[in-house]
C-alpha cells in the first residue's frame, strides 16, 4: 500500500484509463488562479495532485480540477457550501452530495449532508489508496 503521495501518484499514473479526449493538467498559474478565487491555499499535497495527476481518470470516484466541468474545484466547492459543508474542509470529490474534503493539516475527512461521520484518512496518499483506488 502507498505510504506517500509520490507512490500514490505513481500508482494512479499506472491505472489510468485511457479517454477520447483526455483532461490536462493545470499550470501553476491556473492553480494559483483557482486559490484566489476561492480565498483559500491549497494544501501542499493537493497542489501536487493538481499538477501531477488531476488529469487521472480512473474508477467510479472523479476528485477535483482545475479546468473541468462537474469537477472543476470552484463548481465543487461551491456546490458544497451550498449543501453546509464548513469553510474548515476544501471538498475533493463530490460523493452525491456528500464531499470528500481535506482540512488545512492535510487530513481527509469525510462529510455527508445526513450529518457528520467519522470516517477520515491521515492524509491524500491514503485516501487516494483506499477509497479512489481501492473504491471503498
Amino acid at each position: 500500500m502507498p505510504s506517500d503521495l509520490n507512490e500514490a501518484i505513481a500508482r494512479l499514473r499506472r491505472l489510468s484509463t485511457p479517454v477520447p479526449r483526455p483532461r490536462r493538467l493545470p499550470t501553476e498559474s491556473e492553480v494559483r488562479d483557482a486559490e484566489t478565487n476561492l480565498g483559500v491555499s491549497f494544501h501542499p499535497d493537493l497542489r501536487r495532485y493538481l499538477l501531477e495527476a488531476s488529469d487521472v481518470v480512473y474508477g467510479t470516484h472523479e476528485p477535483v480540477t482545475i479546468s473541468g466541468g462537474h469537477t472543476a474545484i470552484e463548481t465543487v466547492v461551491h456546490s458544497a457550501r451550498d449543501l453546509g459543508v464548513p469553510d474548515g474542509l476544501l471538498p475533493i470529490c463530490d460523493d452525491n452530495a456528500d464531499y470528500f474534503c481535506i482540512t488545512a493539516n492535510g487530513d481527509i475527512v469525510y462529510w455527508s449532508h445526513n450529518g457528520a461521520t467519522n470516517e477520515t484518512w491521515p492524509n491524500l496518499a491514503t485516501w487516494i489508496t483506499d477509497v479512489w483506488i481501492g473504491g471503498g
